[in-house]
């Protein structure tokens, strides 16, 4: 391919992202009516109050972004240094790919496009590491909260109970086991023999020891909290009435059944919701506030970013990036 056919193909990638973006963007905010009910809500509170608050959320949205930016960086110190700022540069592209996309599988290519060309695989496997370290932390916490709601609203006899105990327990052990033991993924795929050609590419994942998956541990937990604190802030804003730790466990059932159920990231608002009005209704008959607690915070971690994020997307090199 001639250098302008390049070009011409790099521009037409870009357009297509940037249009997909704003397509449903426009089409899932155009149709939220939570977001209206949010802004319902809010008028009947003081002015002051709500500025602080959703100005804290905001910033507490850049805070885990830049968490995950500081992450990702760490991440792909094993392939390639780069700086802070380039980090922020992928993750906020990435965030922009992932909006419509399945999975937010496309979160893994707008990030990997800011890594040199031979690198790029290699960062899709960097990137796995790390979003199985936040995955085992939503997990784990999302468990323990579970267990909480099964115990507190549906009681069971002590046989249930243990037996309910000690699966949990046992899948959590075996999450962190499985984590801090990431290697052994590379000697299962080193055996597949229709694989021996890419062995090269996840050979990445035996290269973290357990210190360093213990510092990305501690990145995963710094911005699960983040995130959980943004969801406080916002539902005592509209339901101050609501203890704190009832709160917090609904919340990290929220966490858990959002990161198990597949979805595209913004039709995910409508799990999010529902999962949210189910669980949420043991401790609050506050439904609408509920889910416009939730759309709120969608708008601000999600949807905000990626429109940040497309400024990035104009600065991608699809073919002519160093090696």
């Amino acid at each position: 391919m001639t250098a302008a056919a390049k070009k011409i193909f790099s521009l037409l990638l870009k357009a297509i992202i940037l249009v997909l973006a704003a397509i449903f963007i426009y089409h899932r905010i155009n149709n939220n009516t939570n977001l209206k009910q949010f802004q319902t809500l809010i008028g009947h509170i003081r002015q002051n109050q709500v500025i602080v608050t959703m100005s804290f959320v905001f910033m507490l949205m850049i805070v885990n972004w830049v968490l995950e930016s500081v992450k990702w960086k760490y991440l792909t110190r094993e392939l390639v240094s780069i700086t802070t700022w380039e980090a922020i540069e992928g993750v906020f592209c990435g965030l922009t790919w992932a909006i419509f996309t399945p999975n937010r599988l496309g979160e893994y290519g707008g990030r990997v496009m800011f890594l040199p060309n031979r690198k790029r695989i290699h960062g899709v496997f960097a990137m796995a590491v790390g979003s199985f370290g936040q995955n085992v932390i939503t997990n784990v916490l999302g468990l323990l909260a579970l267990m909480w709601f099964a115990f507190t609203f549906h009681p069971v006899n002590i046989l249930v109970a243990s037996a309910l105990s000690v699966v949990a327990v046992g899948f959590m052990i075996l999450l962190l086991v499985f984590y801090f033991n990431i290697g052994w993924l590379v000697t299962l795929l080193n055996r597949i023999s229709f694989l021996k050609n890419y062995h090269r590419f996840f050979d990445i994942l035996g290269r973290y020891k357990t210190r360093e998956l213990l510092n990305i541990m501690w990145f995963c937990l710094a911005r699960f909290f983040v995130f959980s604190f943004q969801y406080y802030l916002v539902i005592h804003l509209l339901m101050p009435q609501i203890p704190l730790f009832p709160m917090m466990m609904m919340v990290f059932i929220l966490f858990f059944i959002q990161s198990a159920l597949p979805s595209l990231d913004l039709l995910d608002i409508g799990v999010r919701n529902f999962t949210a009005s189910i669980f949420f209704i043991y401790i609050t008959d506050q439904k609408i506030a509920v889910m416009a607690a939730v759309s709120s915070i969608w708008l601000i971690n999600l949807i905000i970013p990626a429109i940040l994020g497309s400024v990035f997307v104009l600065k991608l090199r699809f073919f002519d990036r160093a090696s």
